[in-house]
């Protein structure tokens, strides 16, 4: 009796276990999480795939030790999407699962207590389980069958129950020589709420007195683990009490609506893109669709690129579907509150409504009926680091399990969606009006090539455009993709750019924080300090970022305007982005200036002027799609301007009049946009044309040996590609070559299946086996950097 256990911990090997003497053989089904030995005395946490192969002659298999739940969290279906993606990645199952399940899920500090007969209980620790005698494990095991043990989680002391939250945004009142404050506060800035048990490990105890005066001069509050932030999601005090909204779909609506209520009952797999411009209604009928599926009794997963749309997603449900129970899950919430909910929906029978981001895509979610892309054409639904996937490719996984719908949503739809649309792979539904008879904004190019943006980037006629709209009492959106307040800092004594010692790019300027970051691997650095080239403290800001405009902007505003900022160094603060949102929601500020999360899905009424303040950002990227993401993302903020009853408009500022993405962008014109790229892309080879994967490698800076090994991987490729294939573009340095200490190349791949490319980068696996050499195969990028 073998089973087959994938450790959720490196190695991530798949490993042959026997089935203990103490439990019987039915106790280990396939799903089900499992402490198993490993190594001398190590206790790791493994999901047991199925039956073990057989074992060679003279080979014993070491038996598992327990299992952490009497029912498998994760049910067959689930099982089979970990194979497959494991598969399409060529990894192994133990890094899917550890990526799926949440970090509570795969610790083994565990205790077994049971009830002695003397009626006492008794607590056990799991990894004191291996020095009983096998009658006391027999007598465990019987137990455990007959329902009387349990598992309890880990020991908590005050420390590991109490989570420290940071209580306001940089600049805080703390002395500059306060460093050891000033390390706590930045800690908290970065990760968000931890323990207190966890920030002193990670800090040391040094930060012991700090923590304390922080928690004394209010900068710091201290909250229960098992409520609040775990309890409750932040912010949802801000939310409006859950009624029933009723609200009458328009005819184009009620068509798509037909549509998918076909799709549900046809008992067959099913996708199909909802193609509606901005402000035309697609979350109305998401909402109805919910409700279709509570009526057939199945449930629905509806996912966001962001954090911030989630959000808004999730008070639209809860105000149109109140009778359908809500769940609500993304990578930013506390692990217990993570960890709760993929419990519950483990245990839950019942239809129910997810809302969530791409991770939400792996809960146990029970009797799936549709799930919704909102947006699916941005590139956040791809995971590039670390585990790479394709939250559409799981997504239909999904659906094709269970027979059920999968909806992409869309103003401005991926151009491979839509070329699936044209090949008639695809049903479309389109919301061709805003409801309401509201119009699309009228859009203007704002040509700054000779202004002088050195004291802001936004030039004459942006600011007069500003300042008649606050006045006539409106609101303002202001688009800036880039953080900080400056994105570099020049030294005016030796003319050096400071730059980040790990990855050799220029750090970021943030005033309020006072210091220089690096925006890739975390460094920072105090600001002023003495330039590293020349030890000067003359420095001059170059550039503008979101932090930048914000304070110049509000020198504008009559006495008493307000300017918010919504990016992410504004919204680390748990509940910080409900609250941001909200008070530009009730006008309580007449700008609000963001990144890339304000340009889709948020409904301002009160909006008649956006603002992109660097259109040109990212259009001449390294990148394939770098005039498809940048149309995608100037149309949806663009939306973002007359979604009420005045008409909007919009500026873009640009030093490129004459590119030609322009011209679509002004007219809102997708379909002319979408001939002119995709015939680019045929004629150039590139997806949805050809299949595209990029080869990533690394090693250390100083390691001496990894010119000869890049050297032989590129001998080999050079002799391998041809026979499978494969065209290989590179090695070549990445555009940035140089991150957290290591050099990076990279590779493209292109060819005719997904097989070949796999298979020739199984070929250079063993090459990769230096620990110093890391190799990793993005199918499909979005991120080519």
């Amino acid at each position: 009796m073998l089973r087959t256990v994938a450790l959720l911990s490196p190695p991530f090997a798949s490993l042959t276990y026997a089935v203990p003497e103490w439990l019987s053989e039915g106790a280990w089904p396939p799903g089900l999480r499992v402490a198993v030995p490993l190594g001398r005395g190590m206790l790791r946490v493994g999901v047991v795939l199925g039956e073990g192969s057989p074992l060679p002659e003279g080979v014993a298999a070491r038996p598992m030790l327990w299992p952490l739940e009497t029912e498998p969290l994760l049910p067959p279906g689930h099982m089979e999407m970990v194979r497959q993606l494991a598969l399409r990645q060529a990894v192994t199952p133990g890094q899917i699962l550890a990526m799926v399940l949440p970090a509570g899920l795969r610790v083994t500090q565990m205790r077994l207590r049971t009830m002695e007969g003397t009626g006492r209980a008794c607590l056990r620790l799991l990894k004191d389980l291996p020095h009983l005698p096998p009658e006391a494990l027999r007598r465990l095991g019987e137990a455990w069958l007959r329902g009387e043990a349990e598992l309890l989680g880990p020991r908590e002391d005050a420390a590991a129950s109490e989570l420290c939250v940071l209580r306001c945004d940089p600049p805080w009142s703390v002395r500059p020589t306060a460093v050891r404050q000033i390390e706590v506060l930045e800690f908290l800035l970065e990760n968000g709420a931890v323990s207190r048990r966890d920030l002193l490990r990670r800090l040391g105890q040094a930060v012991a007195p700090a923590l304390e005066s922080l928690l004394k001069n209010g900068l710091v509050v201290l909250r229960p683990l098992d409520g609040g932030l775990c309890g409750e999601e932040p912010g949802s005090a801000l939310l409006p009490p859950a009624t029933a909204a009723s609200f009458a779909l328009s005819e184009a609506q009620e068509e798509a609506l037909s549509a998918f209520r076909a799709a549900l009952d046809v008992g067959k797999a099913a996708s199909h893109l909802l193609f509606g411009v901005t402000g035309s209604g697609k979350t109305a009928v998401y909402m109805e669709l919910a409700r279709e599926c509570l009526r057939r009794g199945r449930s629905m997963l509806l996912l966001a690129p962001e954090v911030a749309l989630a959000l808004k997603l999730r008070r639209d449900a809860s105000l149109a579907v109140p009778e359908m129970p809500l769940y609500f899950f993304h990578g930013y919430q506390s692990p217990a509150l993570r960890e709760k909910t993929f419990r519950d929906l483990a245990k839950r029978r019942g239809p129910c409504l997810v809302v969530g981001t791409r991770s939400a895509l792996f809960l146990p979610i029970p009797a799936l009926g549709a799930v919704v892309l909102d947006e699916e054409h941005d590139a956040s639904f791809k995971q590039d680091e670390g585990l790479t996937y394709q939250a559409k490719e799981v997504a239909w996984f999904r659906v094709a399990q269970v027979r059920g719908l999968l909806v992409l949503g869309s103003a401005t739809p991926d151009l491979k969606t839509y070329y699936a649309v044209r090949e008639a792979k695809i049903p479309v539904s389109v919301l061709p009006a805003r409801v309401g008879g509201g119009t699309l904004p009228s859009i203007r190019l704002v040509d700054i090539r000779s202004a002088d943006c050195s004291e802001s980037i936004l030039v004459p006629e942006t600011l007069a455009a500003i300042k008649e709209t606050v006045a006539q009492g409106d609101q303002v959106v202001i688009l800036l993709n880039r953080r900080g307040y400056a994105p570099l800092m020049y030294c005016l004594d030796c003319g050096k750019v400071a730059r980040c010692p790990h990855c050799d790019i220029g750090l970021t300027y943030h005033k309020g924080r006072e210091r220089l970051v690096c925006h890739y691997c975390g460094y920072s650095v105090p600001f002023p300090s003495p330039c590293p080239t020349c030890k000067g403290l003359h420095f001059h800001p170059m550039g503008q970022g979101t932090e930048r405009v914000e304070e110049f902007v509000g020198t504008l505003l009559p006495p008493g305007g307000r300017v918010l900022r919504l990016d992410r160094d504004s919204t680390r603060r748990p509940g910080r982005m409900e609250e941001i949102l909200e008070a530009f929601a009730r006008r309580e500020a007449q700008v609000l200036v963001g990144t890339q999360m304000l340009s889709k899905g948020h409904h301002f009424p009160h909006v008649t002027l956006a603002v992109v303040a660097d259109g040109d950002i990212g259009l001449n990227l390294p990148d394939y799609r770098a005039a498809e993401r940048t149309f995608q993302l100037l149309v949806q903020s663009s939306g973002r301007a007359g979604r009420g009853e005045k008409p909007g408009q919009v500026l873009i500022q640009t030093r490129d009049v004459n590119h030609y993405c322009w011209k679509f962008v002004k007219n809102g014109d997708y379909e002319g946009f979408y001939e002119y790229e995709i015939a680019l892309r045929k004629r150039r080879r590139y997806p949805p044309f050809i299949n595209l994967a990029l080869l990533r490698l690394s090693y250390p800076l100083d390691w001496v040996d990894g010119p000869t090994l890049l050297s032989r991987i590129t001998a080999q490729l050079r002799s391998e590609s041809r026979a499978a294939g494969v065209t290989v573009l590179g090695p070549a340095p990445a555009p940035l070559p140089l991150l957290r200490g290591r050099k990076r190349f990279q590779c493209l791949f292109k060819a005719g299946d997904w097989q070949a490319i796999r298979s020739l980068y199984a070929s250079l696996l063993p090459l990769a086996s230096p620990p110093n050499l890391r190799l990793s195969l993005d199918i499909d990028p979005v991120n080519m950097l």
